[in-house]
């Protein structure tokens, strides 16, 4: 088989950014597509597992003869504690992120003669939105947010080696990421349709559980995947940074009727609840959904993982003013990506694909 212009590592392929970027690149016909994940799981044809625990250093020397034609790294990889919120702030979290991020340069270095790109996924705690409201909207160009995060000990370590290498980098920061991997601690999509589904189950309507209302975005991992692509194969993108957003705003509350109507059920009132404490206690709810509906055989932990916390946090649980969270998207688009995407649709699109999958009842 001849050999690809690019050869693209996708670090974290089974996260809902990495497996949205795995199914992008691997359509594309330039690119052979290596999906590196400590867990296997279902890859379009003709994409090669890595598997590989980045946390172990002798593990990634071990594979780094297997890497040698890499050409560009998406790096998605993330290592979150139980404790999602909590463990932000945490420096063990963050040692891991850095020595994970470490571990694989080290292997590259003395093999992938050709590698000429990272990306490197940030998120909106680049701006201390969980420390501090920020401004908004929130831009690239602003001195670094003075607090402990493992984004600065990853960037850091890319700008410290960049100069001696022959590759670039670029970080990209989405909002709310729409988009599915099982167990992700992060996925809003399935908790939101697991939610639904088990109110449905009891014959409720679908309230809205969180707190007050607010502006922020989302971004979904499709773009983010064809964002990570332009910034591979565009020189204007070279050691910088971006926003990578849907472009259009997010109020839970105004789109939460569309959810409702995907899933047949009316739209209630809100009836403020902790996700994070009520939905772990469904299971056996969950278990007669699963069976009603002839559901692949996933418990709600299984399916939803810590991402109760981060859909809590995304509703804003237990706040009656919330901040607006607003990121710019000027520059990316000024740099020459101009792709977008409607939240509304893009929801509709991953909670439908769920369902096509049995995951969520339709």
């Amino acid at each position: 088989m001849a050999r690809k212009k690019h050869t693209i590592l996708i670090a974290g392929a089974t996260g809902v950014v990495g497996a949205a970027a795995v199914a992008h690149f691997a359509a594309l016909p330039e690119w052979q597509v290596l999906a590196l994940s400590r867990r296997p799981g279902p890859l379009p044809e003709g994409v090669v597992h890595v598997p590989l625990d980045l946390a172990d250093p002798a593990a990634c020397h071990a594979a780094a003869p297997g890497l040698a034609h890499v050409t560009h790294v998406m790096y998605a990889a993330l290592f979150e504690l139980p404790e999602l919120v909590a463990g932000w702030r945490d420096r063990r979290q963050m040692a891991v992120n850095e020595a994970m991020l470490r571990n694989l340069l080290d292997a590259l270095a003395p093999v992938a003669m050709g590698l000429r790109h990272i990306t490197l996924m940030q998120g909106t705690k680049a701006y201390g939105g969980h420390v501090t409201p920020a401004p908004v909207p929130a831009k690239e160009r602003w001195p670094r947010h003075d607090h402990a995060n493992f984004y600065w000990l990853q960037e850091d370590l890319l700008r410290a080696r960049q100069p001696h290498a022959a590759w670039t980098f670029t970080v990209l920061r989405p909002q709310i990421i729409l988009g599915h991997a099982t167990g992700s601690p992060m996925n809003v999509v399935a908790a939101i349709g697991a939610y639904a589904a088990v109110r449905r189950e009891a014959g409720l309507s679908l309230c809205f559980p969180g707190g007050g209302r607010y502006i922020n975005a989302a971004s979904d991992s499709r773009l983010i995947a064809r964002a990570a692509e332009w910034a591979g194969t565009h020189e204007i993108a070279a050691n910088e940074t971006y926003n990578v957003l849907n472009g259009d705003m997010l109020v839970w509350q105004d789109i939460w009727a569309t959810v409702a109507r995907r899933f047949g059920m009316d739209a209630g009132p809100p009836e403020p609840c902790s996700l994070t404490h009520t939905m772990p206690l469904r299971e056996a709810e969950w278990a007669r959904v699963v069976e009603r509906h002839g559901l692949q055989p996933l418990t709600l932990a299984q399916l939803v993982g810590s991402s109760w916390q981060f859909t809590d946090r995304a509703f804003a649980h237990g706040l009656d003013n919330p901040a607006d969270s607003v990121l710019s998207g000027i520059k990316l688009r000024q740099h020459g990506f101009a792709d977008c995407m409607d939240t509304e649709d893009a929801l509709g699109h991953w909670l439908e694909r769920l369902q096509q999958q049995r995951l969520l009842p339709c």
